[in-house]
């Protein structure tokens, strides 16, 4: 990424929940600690079902007496309304921000060359009133923007920044194993320990309680963790969404997300995969990608 491209990204959505109980109502529902957010750090989590399996994941931003939630835009709507259903009498307001608001990326470097920032992945800033913060999973993703639609050209020209297609960062994050494109078929089909929340720091293991708190914290207790949501790379044939994956007729996985930018989940050996070997499902070949938070 060139240090001064920036990446819009058209398929994030960015909805605000503000209002007394708005710190409470979150702290009692996600997956990472709400009271880490400030004006100067932001965080990763998810919503999980009571199970811990995936419902949602999204980056929490402080922005004046509320929050950002920036998540996939096919997702919003339904996290809109899920988060309406948790809200019973709790003194908030949720709304749906995401025709004025545009998500962005700048590069690492970039951030770094700004004024009063730090090299800590959360870290926030704010330019023209709205944040810029180094990614809370991965600082290789660069910093992101949460940038107010009516601020974007005047924001770009006074950063000196020029658009660049985000194909470039997509495929990034799917090296690193994050998916962005495509996360609604995980729902309800993986725990979201297995989704490797924990590695991309989006799961807080001391804040007390939240929905799917108690097989989150079973399964990381017991080191149960039996297998793991992993990017790979397409060798041969076409894939399709929930074949099972092969090595030697032994079922490895599945795959969950078929898009440009595939996911599957797959067993762990001993807590350990073979990158080395090509997997198949019924009408693929396949090879897994190492993400480098696995030692």
């Amino acid at each position: 990424m060139n240090i001064n491209n920036i990446h819009t990204f058209e398929d994030r959505g960015i909805l605000y929940v503000h209002g007394k109980d708005t710190e409470e109502f979150l702290q009692n529902i996600i997956s990472n600690n709400i009271k880490k957010v400030s004006d100067e750090f932001s965080i990763f989590s998810s919503l999980l079902t009571p199970q811990g399996k995936y419902l949602f994941d999204f980056l929490v931003i402080k922005h004046k007496n509320g929050f950002f939630l920036d998540c996939e835009k096919k997702q919003i709507n339904d996290l809109f309304n899920k988060l309406n259903l948790y809200k019973l009498r709790s003194k908030i307001e949720i709304l749906n921000l995401s025709n004025e608001f545009v998500v962005a990326s700048i590069s690492k470097e970039k951030f770094l060359g700004l004024k009063n920032t730090k090299n800590e992945e959360g870290y926030t800033i704010k330019f023209r009133q709205d944040p810029i913060f180094l990614d809370p999973r991965s600082s290789k993703l660069g910093a992101r923007l949460i940038i107010n639609l009516e601020k974007l050209y005047l924001s770009i020209k006074k950063l000196n920044l020029k658009p660049e297609d985000p194909i470039k960062y997509y495929e990034l994050s799917h090296k690193l194993g994050i998916p962005q494109i495509g996360c609604e078929k995980l729902k309800d089909k993986i725990f979201g320990i297995e989704c490797n929340f924990e590695e991309l720091n989006g799961i807080d293991f001391k804040k007390g309680c939240y929905v799917g708190q108690e097989n989150t914290a079973r399964i990381k207790l017991k080191n149960k963790i039996s297998k793991r949501l992993l990017p790979f790379k397409v060798v041969d044939g076409k894939i399709k969404i929930n074949e099972d994956i092969y090595f030697e007729n032994e079922k490895y996985g599945k795959i969950l997300i078929d898009n440009k930018y595939p996911f599957g989940v797959f067993k762990l050996n001993k807590q350990k995969i073979d990158f080395n070997k090509i997997y198949y499902s019924e009408t693929a070949k396949i090879k897994i990608v190492k993400p480098e938070w696995i030692n």
